[in-house]
């Protein structure tokens, strides 16, 4: 019997000789990270259950992106205690609003293909992009990884999802994932692992295998994962050794069910308010007035993302009522898409450009609407009061769809390609 990928990863890191779904095992731990969000609780945890020191100082990365620039004045509470916990366990990885957390631990090469990696952020998904088995854990076990360097699991069953043939021109990765949502449902892949594969999923860039990996969680999934190849090790800036190049489903391996989809049938969708599986085509939504639109977020801030707003925006200006906000994943993608011109098409078209990070996402800050407002926004979640106050309407959307709307000030499908 052949092994899935996440099969072939918990027996690498552990040294089974064979693994299956449903056991309990107890990985190594490559790399964590933690968001400023939860560093007070880590550290509360960390050193309640008597630890003196990290497992190791090298291996864990500390992200600033949820609270920066503070909006609240419990935040700055939050960056003392991070500094502090830094400086005193000598962590070596300190990021201060340099990008948003899941962007910065493949773009800083901190998530190699074939890793084992935990995160205090249910989307820490994104990283199967590459190969590496990612998923989100609770403060309480960050602590226990901090001080054992360890964390047990329940080996996933996995769910194959096969895309064979081309896209059309106007959908994205973000249409893929809503769709895929839509069809299993919020938890229908509770504690599965999500494995895509097909011509359409290897034509992808890794930046597009990041924005459905990070919302596989959606559907409940304890992680995602895309077979590492040319793409994915010239974005590591690494060489695959022969672990890393075999880190595919074999063809005899077990999967609890399989998926099947024609490339060329996709078309633009939403995810309507309040519910990520609440999906329509865009066609059917036309004409819903909007009163905003975001593109950005570690689902779709990315620099791809960036020029296809672009590309539907040059040469045009965004509705006289509507607020247009763009926000890129990283320092380094803001800087590649003020390099590629991105980032003057979409100022002179009217867009309010930010710093990269999480606030609006996540309902902090650079944005939040008010009662009876409707946004359509790249994000991953449209749960009520997730981006303002539970009155507010959110569609989530490709930064194709999210930029033409801003431009019609209604919902309405996007167009061709101009830049």
């Amino acid at each position: 019997m052949g092994n899935t990928i996440i099969e072939k990863i918990i027996k690498h890191n552990t040294g089974a000789a064979s693994v299956k779904p449903g056991d309990i095992v107890t990985v190594k731990v490559d790399r964590v990270m933690i968001h400023d969000i939860f560093i007070p609780f880590v550290a509360e945890k960390f050193e309640e259950m008597g630890f003196k020191k990290l497992w190791a100082p090298d291996k864990a990365v500390l992200i600033y992106d949820h609270l920066v620039p503070a909006s609240q004045l419990d935040d700055t509470r939050h960056f003392r205690i991070g500094d502090a916990f830094a400086a005193r366990y000598g962590m070596e990885h300190v990021h201060r609003s340099d990008g948003i957390c899941h962007q910065l631990m493949t773009e800083e090469g901190y998530v190699k293909p074939g890793d084992v990696v935990f995160g205090t952020d249910s989307h820490t998904t994104t990283y199967g992009c590459v190969g590496a088995f990612s998923s989100g854990i609770g403060y309480t076990e960050m602590a226990s990884i901090l001080g054992t360097g360890t964390m047990w699991i329940k080996v996933p069953e996995t769910i194959k999802v096969v895309i064979e043939g081309k896209l059309p021109e106007d959908v994205m990765s973000k249409d893929i994932i809503l769709r895929l949502i839509g069809d299993l449902g919020a938890d229908g892949a509770t504690y599965r692992a999500l494995e895509f594969t097909g011509s359409a999923v290897r034509e992808m860039t890794v930046a597009s295998r990041m924005t459905i990996a990070n919302m596989a969680v959606e559907a409940g999934a304890k992680c995602a994962l895309f077979t590492p190849d040319d793409k994915t090790a010239e974005y590591c800036r690494i060489e695959l050794n022969d672990y890393q190049k075999n880190l595919e489903g074999d063809k005899d391996a077990s999967y609890m069910r399989t998926m099947v989809y024609r490339a060329e049938d996709f078309v633009p969708v939403m995810a309507c308010p309040s519910q990520v599986d609440k999906i329509r085509d865009v066609s059917e939504l036309e004409g819903t007035v909007i009163d905003q639109v975001f593109i950005g977020s570690c689902t779709n801030g990315r620099l791809e993302d960036l020029i296809a707003a672009a590309q539907v925006l040059k040469g045009k200006r965004v509705a006289g009522y509507v607020k247009l906000i763009v926000t890129p994943a990283s320092r380094k993608i803001y800087n590649e898409a003020i390099a590629c011109g991105a980032i003057e098409i979409l100022a002179e078209a009217g867009a309010i450009i930010t710093h990269p990070g999480c606030g609006l996402c996540c309902g902090r800050t650079g944005g939040i609407l008010s009662d009876g407002e409707r946004v359509v926004a790249t994000n991953n979640r449209n749960f009520l009061g997730r981006m303002g106050t539970s009155k507010v309407e959110i569609y989530l959307a490709s930064p194709r769809t999210a930029a033409a709307c801003a431009v019609a000030g209604r919902i309405v499908r996007p167009g061709g390609r101009s830049l």
